[in-house]
This record gives C-alpha cells, sequence and structure tokens, in this order.
C-alpha cells in the first residue's frame, strides 16, 4: 500500500483520513505494509525520528521514506522483494513515486505483487481534470493503455466517482466502497444562536481547484454584513495571492480573516461556531470537510460537483448548480439577509441530514473486500 502522505501529516487533506481509516480498521487477517513520504504535503522537514523507520500501527507497518535517500530507496525494495503480495493498493493516479514506479515495479516484476489497486481520489472528476489539462490528457494516452494492460482494479469512494473514472477508462472495473469516515452517528447539535451578521467559514487546501477565488468574488457583491474566516495550508502561492487581492478590495460591510491552518482534530469545533461552510470546489471523489461541517449541524454552500448534492438538497444546505459569481453570489446573499430563527432551523435541518446519510453508510472496508472476493 503507497500514499503521498499519511499520518501525522495532515495537509494532504481528506485522502489522509480515509487511509488512516483503512488501516485502522482492516480485519486482523490481512497484514498491511504502507509506503509513505517522511515528511507532510509541501514540507521541507521530515517528521522528527521516523525517516527511514518502519513504524508498528495496529495491524499495520508503515515505512516514512525520504524519497532523496538512495540508501533508503534500496533498503526498501530489498525488504519488499523478500515476500510476494496479494495485492498493491495506490492512493493516487499520476503520483511519480508512490504510484507510476510502484506499479511499474510490478508490471517488470521487480516487486510481487498478484494484484493493483488504484484509488485515484478525485483526481479524475471533470474539475480536476481542467487543471492542466493537456499534460494530464497527454499522460493518460500512456498510462491508461498501461493499467488497461495490467488489468487493475478501481476503488472509487462514491458511485460519482466511479462513473468519473469510467468516463476516462471506460474498460475499467471498479469497486465502490465508502468507508471513507470515522465520524459519529449522532451529529452535535447547535448550543447557540448567532443573533449578528451571518458568519460563514471556508476550510480546505488552499488551491484553484477548491475555488476560493469565486466564493471571494460572489461575496464581494454581497450587500449584507457577513463574516467569512478562512482555514487551510496554502499550496499555491501564486493562486493565494489572487485570493488576497480579491480580499483587499472588499467592501465595508465584509468582515474577512484568514486563520492560517488548522489541525484535523479541530475542523469539527471550528466548524460548530459557524453558519454555513462555503466550498464552491470544482471536484470531490468524497468530501471529508462537508462530513465533518454536518456532523456539527453547520449547513453547506457548495456546488454540484461532488457526491453530497442530494444530502445537502434534503436540508444539509444549499447546491448552486450554476458555479458562476452571480449564481453563487445569490445563494450567498439568501443565507446573509436571514434572521437568526432560520438560520437556527437550516442548522438543525443540516443535523438530520447528516444523521440519515449516517445511518446509510456501509461500514465495510476496501481491503477486506478486495482481498476476500479473491481468497
Amino acid at each position: 500500500m503507497t500514499s503521498q502522505v499519511f499520518e501525522p501529516g495532515f495537509r494532504g487533506g481528506g485522502p489522509v483520513r480515509s487511509i488512516a481509516r483503512i488501516v485502522d480498521t482492516v480485519s486482523d487477517r490481512i497484514g498491511v505494509a504502507l509506503v509513505t513520504r517522511d515528511r507532510d504535503h509541501g514540507g521541507v522537514e521530515p517528521y522528527d525520528g521516523l525517516s527511514g523507520r518502519w513504524l508498528r500501527r495496529g495491524g499495520a507497518n508503515v515505512f516514512y521514506l525520504g524519497t532523496r535517500s538512495l540508501r533508503q530507496w534500496f533498503g526498501l525494495l530489498r525488504e519488499l522483494r523478500r515476500q510476494r503480495f496479494d495485492l498493491l493498493y495506490v492512493n493516487s493516479l499520476f503520483a511519480p513515486m508512490f504510484t507510476i514506479l510502484p506499479v511499474l515495479a510490478v508490471r517488470v516484476g521487480l516487486i510481487g505483487a498478484d494484484r493493483v489497486l488504484i484509488a485515484p481520489r478525485g483526481e479524475l472528476s471533470p474539475g480536476a481534470l481542467a487543471l492542466k489539462a493537456t499534460k494530464k490528457r497527454l499522460f493518460l494516452r500512456w498510462w491508461s493503455a498501461v493499467l488497461r494492460d495490467m488489468a487493475v482494479i478501481w476503488h472509487a469512494s462514491t458511485p460519482m466517482e466511479a462513473g468519473d473514472i469510467r468516463s476516462v477508462c471506460p474498460w475499467a472495473s471498479v469497486e465502490i466502497n465508502e468507508n471513507q469516515t470515522a465520524l459519529p452517528d449522532e451529529p452535535e447539535l447547535p448550543s447557540t444562536v448567532n443573533t449578528g451578521p451571518i458568519r460563514l467559514v471556508f476550510i480546505s487546501r488552499i488551491t484553484a481547484k477548491k475555488n476560493l477565488d469565486l466564493a471571494l468574488c460572489a461575496l464581494s457583491r454581497v450587500v449584507s454584513p457577513f463574516v467569512f474566516d478562512i482555514y487551510g495550508p496554502v499550496e499555491d502561492e501564486r493562486y493565494w495571492a489572487e485570493c488576497r487581492s480579491i480580499i483587499r478590495d472588499m467592501p465595508p460591510n465584509a468582515r474577512i480573516t484568514y486563520h492560517g491552518e488548522v489541525h484535523p482534530d479541530r475542523v469539527r469545533d471550528t466548524f460548530a461556531s459557524y453558519d454555513a461552510f462555503v466550498f464552491p470546489t470544482r471536484g470531490e471523489n468524497f468530501g471529508h470537510v462537508i462530513a465533518e461541517s454536518l456532523s456539527v449541524s453547520c449547513p453547506v454552500v457548495c456546488s454540484a460537483e461532488t457526491p453530497w448534492t442530494e444530502v445537502l438538497k434534503t436540508g444539509g444546505g444549499t447546491v448552486v448548480s450554476d458555479l458562476s459569481v452571480n449564481g453563487l453570489r445569490t445563494a450567498l446573499q439568501r443565507l446573509a439577509a436571514e434572521g437568526s430563527v432560520e438560520r437556527a432551523r437550516r442548522r438543525v435541518a443540516a443535523g438530520e441530514a447528516y444523521r440519515s446519510w449516517r445511518a446509510g453508510t456501509r461500514d465495510v472496508n476496501i481491503l477486506d473486500h478486495v482481498v476476500g472476493e479473491s481468497s
């Protein structure tokens, strides 16, 4: 099993938590060896005391690889060649060192694995493919041919992602597994009612895919007073500079603050103090932050490019089908103009939508499912 980022890192967002969930809930009959990078996403310094080491985590062994160390690469390869694996599970489609390299190693027999399972983690959504589109299209012509020849299996987090995979690779054999989160069954209900200006929040990685600039442009046209707080690691400095430029030109009714990163352990507590989560993402394979927001009864104002559309329509928030400045502005202005009673009602409805969704999720581990079927 490979992943570019794993705990104690957290800047990789939802996939880090998905992989932790898989590792922590797999049955005892399956042995897991996870290879990951020795530092967080975008990090310069390795984790303290972990680089080049195997660490036991429950029933799994995790190796933290320093990718610039030839000694670590050769030591890892020597260790992996001592056994044959039932399955190589990679958590990306495009990662050079943690997907392409290990898959090719299996292809040429350098590493022994009976099958390959690929989780693209949202990389094949239309919104994601639209970013650096030419480069991705050219690469996929070659890479999809390699994967088809190997008869790989694909892991989709939702039926929506399964459709994205098949739209790019019509021949794909796809397993859908939604065991993505360790969130509670019952939502946390709001304890207070905000009687002041509406409090809006954005919590995510700051990249073009998450569409923060669209949220800011839409909010610049909202005439009611509002608070908009932004949390998340800056992955693209140029993009963040564009966002800051929009913030500088905001009207007097806006109060916007960037609070930096928020640790995953604090995300739900942070959502709990807001009236709505503004998330016009270009595409999500799952959307952990949406689940986390709903789990504390914080409604979500979201694009239609996520698997949460039906949940949000039943009371979890607002789905913006017209993902333009005016389309998003209309939805946000309507919320900003509401009174405290209506805001409280929306929060209760968001909690109820979360409860219904949680009751319908199946708790099946993807490794148990795939490996178990072949046993």
